[in-house]
């Protein structure tokens, strides 16, 4: 086997680290008070908020104005919930007191990417910064100028400052779920929102549950343990092309071809509908399956042009974003209603004689007759044959899961990074809704990527009522194009709590055209000096999230949390909000006033943090400013005691898919199932013609790889996948010293054997990945888990690991015209497929 994962932790857990561990960080305690320490040690309650989901509270022990320590807090109303935490947040300390802390404002002196900068002061670096901004406004327009909104889960106070002062000075602005490649498309294509997951105590409730390219094991450490308990109550497989963490806990691990997940759930979900094990009622009351399609067009019949129905349709009120669509009722055609889902007894097979206003008469079929059609083609022969999984295990999982129900499917991003990605999403979807195991505890189909999804209207204190956005897909930035480009580019960036030039795609291209000055200014807030910093012009040094006052909120933890300030800012530091009423001062004196000018940034945090949950809607109900001071708050939902289930109200109250997805206003999203319901065909012309009005399998690489460079399979015989480490979350930790301990400062990357000796590859060995379009260079592990042609490598080093070479250079911006039919931002937008990028790897012998 060579070296496996085990000998690269090491069984030294490095001595140097754990000599200088105070061991309390061992133990864990109920409330700040309870654990407190030494005398004069003082003791605040907040919470961890990287980009990771986790949403983690601790208890920060601080004396003599320092943090000695962080434990875990225990204070979740739910016990299964406690304690909260891991390696990375407890040693966040080396970050916060790191030699890349970042003192005090800089301006760039030398070249782009060189490190040479100068010190200057806060009123210095913003007077820089705004001539600078001022300049190409007047030279290219406002929208030359963009900014992002990245993981707004972590914090709606110094996120929102940025949109705001974006949205008044009509910038251009990025959403950070496309930006970092996290969006899963399938999503408002079928179900019409931005994602919609269980929170983790859910978990087991689910009879049956399946893990499609989610490590949880690595990247959902406080919640994990739920996955174990789903194993005692139902049973966990995972099917992955990596023996990862995960698939070891699981009962079942199902190895599968790199990208075929579609095949296999085409293949279950034929088995499920073959066998009858399908939920009849479901499928008619909240699904498009009884729909009527036209055989001729492929168009669902609208009501208002069938003959018998057109008086009837004329009558009818509807919303702008629904249509009325035509199903069978015992052979009798009836309009089926968008604003109720109430019983149908709607027919789900059949074809019929339909006589059109023009007198014509046209053949028309239901989508679920459709859809038995298009299964034809998936055997479990068939299916076998594209995804390596044995004939017998694919027809055994799909009884399983269906008399098993509720099932409960988690679809990692590693799956749905790829061009097709939205359609193994939409076919892994088919297979909680046929065994109707949505809007039920433990059931429906789950993505956790990120921090992304907005828990409550917070469009008071973003969105002021004279701003104007200028939203533009990040991929349309990389391309240097697109329907919503700005006519005259993007000449400036203005970003924080990311790093782009390292870890988003194409990160070559930015440093290409900063370098070139195509990119004219870059400013960059930030506590750590990542490689984005080292190519901005001007560095803000921002407080952590132990030194500020915010509201935080997860997708897969369902609390409301504030972060409370442990310590005083560093240094000179300052947060987001004093970053963006500095810079509204300066361009336009009339901004000032939309940033709290009155009082201090402190005061005027807990202000915003105040109107947030006034104005927060449903969720924030009754939720004060003085609850959240006293510990974790769990929103509210449709569902029993508040538990986050997935499209409760839809299916128990009947109201019409789909749920909100803030901040976009309802109509934005409806339109996108414009029958009200859970829809698996789409009839816009494109999905027409690429044939993907229903979900279905298609070969990777022929849309973008082999397109570009027919060579490529032979050049480049890899596939190159990035995963996520136990050690970083994304970026975040890449310069933890204790972290990097445990992996021997040694970025990782792993090859089946077979693939390594072709390549006369050993373990332990250096190697450089590389394509035409860069390269990049980490030791090998070799894994015989990992299945052959794939090289997986573990991303979230900066560039200065890896000898500046970034592993995003390796990647290509690619845009499947699909994602361009609709546009809201970070939720139906262009977005990165990370994985869709074929490689090949030499060892480096000097």
């Amino acid at each position: 086997m060579g070296v496996n994962r085990r000998e690269f932790i090491k069984t030294s857990l490095a001595a140097g680290a754990l000599t200088s561990l105070d061991l309390k960080f061992m133990r864990f305690a109920g409330s700040a008070a309870a654990s407190a320490g030494s005398k004069g040690e003082t003791v605040t309650r907040t919470t961890c908020s990287p980009n990771c989901t986790g949403a983690c509270g601790f208890n920060v022990h601080v004396k003599d104005g320092r943090i000695t320590t962080l434990i875990q807090a225990a204070d979740y109303p739910e016990d299964s919930y406690n304690p909260r935490g891991c390696l990375r947040g407890l040693s966040m300390m080396n970050l916060v007191y790191g030699k890349d802390r970042i003192k005090y404002p800089l301006i760039r002196t030398g070249p782009r990417g060189s490190g040479e900068f100068r010190r200057a002061s806060w009123d210095e670096a913003l007077d820089y910064t705004a001539d600078k901004l001022k300049k190409i406004t007047k030279k290219y327009g406002p929208e030359a100028i963009a900014t992002t909104i990245q993981v707004p889960g972590t914090g709606y106070v110094h996120k929102g400052a940025f949109v705001r002062l974006a949205g008044l000075a009509q910038w251009t602005i990025h959403h950070g779920y496309d930006q970092n490649g996290d969006l899963p498309m399938f999503w408002p294509m079928t179900f019409g929102v931005q994602t919609e997951e269980l929170e983790s105590l859910e978990w087991p409730n689910a009879g049956y549950t399946i893990v499609l390219g989610s490590n949880l094991v690595q990247t959902r450490l406080p919640d994990v343990h739920h996955l174990i308990e789903a194993k005692k109550t139902g049973k966990v497989v995972v099917v992955d092309p990596d023996f990862c963490s995960t698939a070891s806990k699981a009962d079942e691990w199902v190895s599968i071809k790199l990208d075929t997940d579609a095949a296999l759930a085409l293949g279950l979900a034929r088995v499920i509908i073959d066998r009858g094990l399908y939920d009849k009622a479901f499928l008619q009351d909240f699904t498009d399956m009884p729909v009527l399609v036209r055989k001729d067009t492929g168009k669902r019949l609208p009501a208002e042009q069938v003959k018998a129905l057109k008086a009837q349709a004329d009558q009818m009120k509807i919303p702008e974003y629904r249509d009325l669509f035509v199903v069978s009722r015992e052979n009798r055609l009836t309009i089926l209603d968008p604003g109720h889902l109430g019983s149908t007894h709607a027919d789900l097979t059949g074809s019929y004689k339909v006589e059109l206003t023009d007198g014509t008469t046209v053949e028309a079929v239901t989508v679920f007759s459709l859809l038995r059609e298009m299964l034809a083609e998936y055997s479990l022969e068939t299916v076998a044959q594209i995804t390596g999984a044995p004939a017998q295990t694919i027809e055994r999982i799909a009884v399983e899961a269906a008399t098993r129900t509720p099932l409960h499917i988690v679809y990692g991003a590693s799956n749905y990074q790829w061009y097709h990605g939205d359609l193994k999403g939409r076919a892994l979807s088919l297979l909680p809704v046929l065994t109707g195991s949505i809007g039920v505890s433990g059931g429906g189909i789950s993505t956790y990527a990120g921090q992304y999804r907005i828990r409550f209207d917070v469009s008071e204190w973003w969105f002021p009522k004279e701003g104007k956005l200028n939203w533009v897909p990040y991929l349309h930035f990389l391309n240097s194009g697109g329907p919503r480009y700005p006519e005259k580019g993007i000449k400036a960036m203005i970003g924080g709590w990311g790093n782009p030039f390292d870890q988003h795609n194409m990160s070559n291209a930015l440093k290409d055209r900063s370098a070139s000055g195509d990119i004219e200014f870059v400013a960059t807030f930030d506590f750590n000096m990542t490689t984005t910093c080292m190519w901005s012009d001007v560095v803000f040094p921002a407080t952590t999230w132990y030194e500020n006052y915010e509201l935080t909120a997860t997708i897969l933890h369902p609390y409301l949390q504030l972060q409370e300030p442990a310590i005083a800012p560093l240094f000179e530091a300052r947060t987001g909000l004093a970053l963006m009423r500095g810079l509204a001062k300066r361009l336009n004196p009339d901004w000032e006033a939309y940033f709290y000018p009155d009082i201090d940034d402190t005061k005027a945090s807990l202000e915003i943090i105040d109107l947030l949950l006034k104005t927060g809607g449903m969720e924030t109900r009754g939720i004060t400013l003085d609850m959240v001071k006293k510990g974790p708050v769990r929103l509210h939902s449709t569902a029993p005691d508040d538990r986050q289930v997935p499209f409760y109200e839809q299916i128990h109250d009947r109201v019409p898919f789909p749920p909100p997805s803030y901040p976009a206003p309802l109509p934005a999203t409806a339109r996108f199932v414009k029958s009200g319901r859970i829809e698996f065909y789409k009839d816009e012309d494109l999905f027409l013609a690429e044939g993907e009005q229903l979900p279905v399998c298609k070969p990777t690489f022929e849309d973008t790889e082999y397109k570009e460079d027919p060579d490529a399979l032979t050049k480049y015989r890899l596939r190159f996948v990035t995963k996520n480490s136990l050690y970083r979350v994304h970026s975040t930790h890449s310069n933890n010293v204790w972290l990097n301990e445990l992996q021997g400062h040694k970025p990782k990357m792993f090859l089946n054997p077979a693939d390594a000796a072709e390549r006369n590859i050993a373990a332990h060995d250096l190697v450089e990945v590389y394509n035409n379009r860069g390269k990049t260079r980490a030791w090998a592990v070799i894994d015989p888990g990992c299945r052959r042609g794939t090289l997986i490598f573990e991303q979230g080093w900066w560039a200065k690991y890896l000898q500046d070479q970034s592993y995003n250079s390796l990647t290509r911006a690619w845009i499947k015209p699909l994602h361009e039919i609709y546009f809201v931002p970070g939720i139906w937008s262009p977005t990165t497929v990370w994985n869709e990028c074929l490689v090949d790897a030499r060892r480096i012998t000097t």
